[in-house]
């Protein structure tokens, strides 16, 4: 077997081990992104849904309970969550650098999630207390928690805290397997045109003279105005006639 064939033969053997590994990255990539985008659409889900229902002590002239609802609960979860979802979309197209980038946001966006689904979980007074103040008129962290008696929680505050450590995880997912997901399509990056010179550009203008359909470099147009320069000078002996 000469080496020619015995290199023919490594390569042969390779190209199975590389497509699998493109396969491997490709599921990978798509599998983060499915992540990042369940995550952020749990989150939003969960912030327009109602987190707790407070019970105020008896009185005729308000309500006996005050729902309270996750977009006040944690205001802040409907911005985190949409972020998320564009975050997916930059993930789809982005090169290995950009990626490590976005991986730390998606950390940062879950870790934010987190932190303001738990303060509302853990304390639902607190988290609701606009709600009481609009109903009631009664406003100071103590006079509020002097007219609430008890109060029931929904399932949705675990629903956020569940979205923000997938979104943690996520991001956790594109800083480890970056350097293994597959490189974006060439439909993203700019086209360049080259004709037969070899002259390249990214307009297929600059290969057209005005008004003409038949391609022409420029380098060729510039060339053909010296030489015509040169040959009136050559004629008139450096005179202008026409003066």
């Amino acid at each position: 077997m000469t080496d020619h064939d015995a290199t023919a033969s490594e390569t042969e053997a390779d190209e199975p081990h590389a497509d699998a590994a493109l396969s491997a990255g490709r599921r990978i990539k798509v599998l983060t992104i499915l992540v990042v985008l369940v995550a952020s659409a749990l989150g939003f889900l969960a912030w327009s849904q109602t987190w707790s229902t407070l019970q105020l002590s008896g009185s005729e002239s308000v309500a006996a309970t005050i729902t309270v609802p996750g977009s006040v609960a944690a205001p802040a979860l409907s911005a985190l969550s949409l972020a998320g979802i564009a975050l997916a979309g930059a993930l789809a197209i982005a090169g290995p650098v950009v990626r490590l980038v976005l991986g730390v946001l998606e950390l940062v966006l879950g870790a934010s999630v987190l932190w303001s689904s738990i303060a509302a979980a853990t304390d639902p007074v607190a988290a609701g207390a606009s709600s009481v103040t609009t109903t009631t008129g009664v406003a100071g962290s103590s006079s509020v928690r002097s007219l609430i008696t008890g109060h029931d929680a929904t399932l949705w505050p675990a629903a956020a805290i569940v979205a923000g450590a997938l979104m943690v995880i996520a991001g956790l997912l594109v800083l480890v397997t970056v350097r293994r997901w597959p490189a974006s399509g060439r439909k993203y990056q700019a086209v360049v045109f080259e004709d037969a010179s070899g002259a390249r550009s990214t307009d297929p203008g600059d290969f057209f003279d005005d008004g003409s359909t038949a391609p022409e470099p420029k380098a060729t147009r510039r060339e053909r105005s010296d030489a015509a320069v040169d040959d009136w000078d050559d004629l008139t002996r450096g005179d202008d006639p026409t003066r």
